[in-house]
């Protein structure tokens, strides 16, 4: 998967996110930090692929804000 953006999120959010995210059939992956993706103790970042302009809105809409760019 390419990835494109992602969006930090404590553990606490993980298992409603997954799962809302799942029902969607959006894809994503779920990355730990590390020296490419620095992140406070205790979040974990979601990762997404581009995708179109209407299912990005959801994600945006889930997330409450736009996603961050992926380091390349």
């Amino acid at each position: 998967m390419e990835k494109s953006f992602y969006y930090s999120i404590p553990w606490s959010e993980v298992s409603y996110l997954k799962e809302a995210m799942t029902s969607m059939q959006i894809p994503f992956v779920i990355e730990q930090p590390s020296n490419k993706l620095p992140l406070e103790e205790g979040e974990v970042a979601i990762v997404f692929p581009n995708m179109h302009v209407r299912v990005y809105n959801h994600v945006r809409e889930l997330f409450n804000s736009h996603g961050l760019r992926y380091p390349e």
